[in-house]
């Protein structure tokens, strides 16, 4: 099946001087050079879409309006979506990523509505053959792909279908900002987030499912942003996607380095404060015991909360310059999960408590 585009036989080109065919070589190879390169490679067969007139960097790739359903799992569009789960460059170099399930969906959609400026980028939404459109999805203007249940397995990455009515391809949105390691520090650090007086930062947290919850955590106890430091996963993981339930979408995440982490304590005066176990370190750094006096004694200062990895902890840089904090535990037990936890200090050292 084409895919809409015409393609003109191939004709024969009139003789030219040999001169004028070595400059116009010359020069398309030159042209060549300069275009960017893709990471997905389309047959002209395929029933794909490549739109590369974004100003930006990220490549577009869609369905040609006439296709209304998908059953067979080799369709080069499902090929997509499935790399865009798999591979983070992938999906940031395409700037969009799957959400599986029809409640994250509904609560990206739900804050973007309520936010004004802000509209739903989905790009379109997935359902399963037979099923219904999700309640609160109705109303929204989505392009509908009916997939076969095969389809959906396949994308979803569950082994059971029964309970995945929707899968929504969407752009990774605004909120997300990715500083590369080779960008000048000399950037605003007040665009990064609408207010900075609570930031979670997350030092090489691997696990998605940890991330996602902390991502989720924040969200809830109100607090302004995320900072990931070198060796986070990708907040936009299905598995994190899955444990964040949308927040990923909705509270703004900066991806950085120290440097960038540095300029946006000075710019703010933040306090750099890391959840540590007190046992492993009492004897070389004073550690603080969290406590609601503790809390209050910060209530009006901007605050960096930092929580280390799950096997290794904090890093040696984040034990060097940051003020450390214990949650005291009366079982006898080192140290609790980091999601555990980062939820426990983020609703403690949260703006408005209401204590």
């Amino acid at each position: 099946m084409h895919c809409g585009c015409a393609f003109a036989s191939q004709s024969v080109s009139p003789r030219l001087p040999f001169e004028i065919k070595t400059l116009v070589a010359s020069k398309l190879r030159a042209l060549s050079a300069q275009l960017p390169r893709t990471q997905i490679q389309i047959n002209p067969s395929d029933d794909l879409l490549i739109d590369g007139s974004d100003k930006s960097t990220e490549i577009r790739v869609s369905l040609p309006s006439h296709v209304k359903s998908i059953t067979s799992t080799t369709n080069p569009f499902v090929k997509h979506c499935l790399k865009l789960r798999q591979s983070s460059s992938y999906r940031h170099a395409h700037g969009s990523v799957l959400i599986v399930g029809a409640i994250p969906i509904r609560e990206v959609c739900m804050f973007q509505a309520n936010k004004q400026g802000i509209t739903t980028e989905i790009e379109c939404l997935l359902l399963h053959e037979e099923a219904q459109i999700p309640l609160g999805l109705e109303s929204l203007s989505i392009r509908i792909v009916r997939v076969s249940s095969l389809v959906m397995k396949k994308l979803s990455g569950v082994q059971s279908t029964e309970s995945v009515e929707a899968i929504a391809l969407m752009r990774i949105p605004r909120s997300f900002i990715d500083l590369k390691d080779g960008e000048s520090i000399l950037t605003d650090c007040n665009e990064w987030f609408p207010s900075a007086h609570r930031v979670l930062v997350l030092d090489s947290i691997q696990d998605p499912g940890n991330l996602g919850t902390l991502i989720r955590s924040a969200m809830a106890f109100n607090w302004d942003g995320a900072f990931l430091l070198p060796g986070c996963c990708d907040p936009f993981n299905d598995k994190a996607l899955r444990a964040s339930r949308g927040a990923s979408f909705q509270l703004p995440i900066v991806s950085g380095n120290w440097n960038h982490l540095k300029l946006l304590e000075h710019e703010f005066q933040m306090k750099l404060l890391a959840g540590h176990p007190a046992t492993t370190t009492q004897k070389l750094k004073p550690v603080s015991e969290l406590s609601l006096d503790f809390a209050q004694s910060l209530a009006e200062k901007p605050l960096c909360l930092i929580l280390g990895s799950e096997g290794n902890g904090l890093s040696e840089q984040s034990r060097k310059i940051c003020d450390l904090v214990s949650i005291p535990m009366a079982g006898e037990f080192e140290s609790l999960n980091v999601s555990v936890a980062g939820g426990i200090l983020l609703f403690m050292l949260q703006s408005c408590s209401g204590f």
